[in-house]
């Protein structure tokens, strides 16, 4: 069998929840996906010069010779999808999530591709929103300045069976609607963000917005220095800090913007990346606020660095983990394995029953709109696999006895 090996624009695109609808009315659903083919998806691939390369039930695999021309094909199907789901309730719509990656790849003498290039579109497909597009920085450095459009950094993902973690940016298609760019021009706040990189090698990403004298805040998990500002439980808090401070946060290491594919994660790495921070950031004394398990970050930093920290703010932290804490019981060891096994099955998933069941947990007393924007949070600020270490670490640690010096 010959090959051919070249460089090409691949879009990976599928529907999400296929099964359910095609459980709840298989021929309603199929009827609905065969009149998108004729009258929008098969036009524009057409339009924008691409060829299918494989079609399954509910997915579809096409080459294009620009990444232009993949992007635009992405942008108006979704665009046509937002008018053809108008007025139809959520489980009826027909949702496509979709990839693009610029990359190589074999061609068969069938016509089918193979390769990292079509794995990691596929993958840029799983991780995107209902009616959304993800795609690489390869494509982003194609398209950027020559289409209208604006894009989230989501930072740079382990994508599952991909060697190298993947930079990738999600498209925004109304930046308008966007609430925390909204909030922040509201505000007459600009928030930059810059990298820098740890010891290990790990990449950090670190924030600046505010006037005024600089303010650290420690990182934590569930931390996404951009869509933090879209969550109505943290945009508000946001504010009042970065009102008479230069605020100055941060991502972790696994989390928000940072990178997701680190070897360590530990007490030891989270107080070297603090360090690192701070040194980027070009701080010499200063306020540090602990938050959640920063509390226990920020406690070990000002032990090693009293003259570098002004004041010490502890918020919502805790002197030791679930595993550390001489009353825990049985029952407490159970609860926290089922969580364990609850993030690593469910993490941001779509499925509302793990949706209730954790988020109950962590914010009893969420309203719906509080509920989804911390389940997208979840699905922003790192892996699964990520944040089941992330629980495991901060149930074990035991700062208590660091806490009179």
């Amino acid at each position: 069998m010959s090959e051919t090996r070249k460089l090409v624009a691949i879009l990976a695109a599928d529907i999400a929840g296929y099964s359910r609808l095609v459980g709840a009315d298989e021929d309603r659903t199929l009827a609905r996906l065969r009149g998108l083919r004729s009258d929008l998806i098969d036009p524009a691939i057409s339009v924008n010069h691409g060829r299918v390369v494989k079609r399954t039930g509910d997915g579809i695999l096409i080459e294009f010779r620009s990444v232009i021309d993949a992007v635009r094909c992405a942008i108006e199907v979704q665009n046509g999808m937002v008018e053809r789901n108008a007025g139809l309730p959520p489980e009826r719509r027909i949702e496509f999530r979709v990839g693009i990656h610029l990359g190589d790849v074999v061609e068969e003498s069938d016509g089918d591709l193979m390769g990292d290039g079509v794995n990691i579109a596929a993958r840029l497909e799983g991780i995107a929103d209902r009616g959304g597009i993800c795609i690489s920085r390869q494509v982003l450095d194609q398209v950027e300045g020559k289409l209208d459009l604006t894009y989230r950094e989501l930072g740079r993902q382990n994508l599952k069976n991909i060697v190298k973690p993947v930079e990738v940016h999600a498209i925004l298609f109304d930046t308008a609607v966007a609430p925390g760019s909204q909030f922040l021009a509201t505000a007459n706040l600009k928030q930059e963000i810059r990298y820098c990189k740890a010891p290990d090698g790990v990449r950090l990403a670190y924030a600046t917005v505010g006037t005024g004298p600089p303010m650290l805040r420690s990182a934590h998990w569930l931390g996404h220095l951009e869509y933090d500002w879209e969550l109505p439980i943290a945009r508000h808090f946001l504010l009042g800090l970065a009102n008479n401070h230069t605020l100055i946060r941060y991502d972790a290491r696994g989390n928000g913007l940072s990178d997701w594919d680190v070897k360590e994660i530990s007490l030891d790495a989270w107080v070297s990346d603090m360090e690192t921070v701070a040194d980027a950031a070009g701080l010499t004394r200063f306020p540090l606020l602990g938050f959640s398990q920063g509390c226990a970050v920020s406690i070990a930093y000002a032990v090693r660095h009293p003259e570098r920290v002004s004041h010490l703010i502890l918020y919502g932290g805790f002197a030791a983990g679930t595993n550390k804490r001489p009353d825990v019981t049985a029952a407490d060891r159970e609860r926290f394995a089922a969580m364990k096994t609850l993030v690593k099955q469910g993490w941001g998933a779509d499925n509302p029953a793990f949706r209730q069941i954790f988020t109950s947990m962590m914010m009893p007393t969420a309203t719906k709109d509080q509920e989804d924007a911390f389940n997208e949070l979840q699905r922003l600020s790192g892996s699964p696999e990520c944040a089941t270490r992330y629980l495991e670490t901060v149930a074990n640690l035991d700062y208590a006895n660091s806490c009179p010096r």
